[in-house]
């Protein structure tokens, strides 16, 4: 009650002092969380009051109560780029080592790696601390590519990415079932291609010509040129994203 009036009768020229004081204490007194603490909420309202203030864009308490907000929600990698799109914290480090670490989590190594440049090449304060990281990160996806090359049998010519593809040495003719001969269409991958006998006919019959089918385009991420970063429209504020485990809320009416 004391917090909340203090933020209702505040007239002070640094209300997210209040808004730090009054998250901090609810961390400390609710430290399991949960719907009495309402930690979400409050700091839902807090990002919510102080939004549009540009003064507190390039201060780290702004963007740690942004960060906390994150953790609450269920797709924290969209609330980044929303930061990213208003410009809050862009001169920051954290943001950069918070959004690279919950890409690494979900293995987008590239997409984390595109991230710490991008703070890198803004200078993103304290830019130790950054470029510490980044090294951390460089020396985890390195010894997670030796673990790889060790697990593959041909580990010193193949990479990382590479040692997903499928690969064969042979394929043998299937054969069919019944009285009729019949002769299924075979696709060969990899080293199959050059084991081919040259004296063999690489002309297909026409029993085994399939029909004409519309291709697919498949993206792959490792084929995209260049380190560009799709950048997110900004959005409207009355679209914030949705924290998750959110209590109802009701409003008061009559009984």
């Amino acid at each position: 009650r004391e917090f909340e009036a203090e933020i209702r009768f505040y007239s002070g020229d640094d209300p997210l002092d209040v808004w730090e004081r009054y998250i901090r204490w609810t961390e400390q007194a609710f430290p399991g969380g949960g719907k009495d603490g309402n930690l979400a909420a409050v700091l839902e309202r807090a990002v919510r009051a102080l939004h549009g203030q540009q003064q507190y864009y390039k201060d780290p308490r702004y963007l740690n109560l942004w960060l906390k907000f994150g953790d609450c929600c269920n797709e924290p990698l969209d609330l980044y780029s929303y930061l990213r799109s208003q410009e809050i914290g862009t001169t920051l480090a954290q943001l950069y080592i918070t959004w690279a670490e919950a890409l690494e989590a979900r293995g987008s190594f590239r997409n984390a790696d595109l991230i710490f440049q991008e703070g890198l090449q803004r200078k993103a304060e304290p830019l130790d601390k950054l470029q510490a990281h980044h090294k951390q990160f460089q020396a985890r996806v390195s010894r997670q590519t030796l673990l790889a090359l060790e697990e593959s049998p041909d580990g010193d010519n193949m990479g990382l990415l590479e040692i997903a593809e499928p690969q064969r040495s042979s394929l043998a003719d299937l054969k069919g079932r019944g009285k009729k001969k019949v002769r299924a269409p075979i696709s060969r991958v990899g080293d199959a291609v050059k084991a081919m006998n040259p004296n063999r006919s690489c002309q297909p019959q026409a029993s085994q010509q399939l029909p004409n089918t519309p291709s697919f385009a498949v993206f792959d991420e490792n084929s995209v040129s260049g380190t560009e970063i799709p950048t997110l429209t900004a959005q409207s504020w009355p679209a914030p994203p949705v924290p998750r485990a959110k209590e109802n809320e009701l409003s008061a009416g009559p009984w």
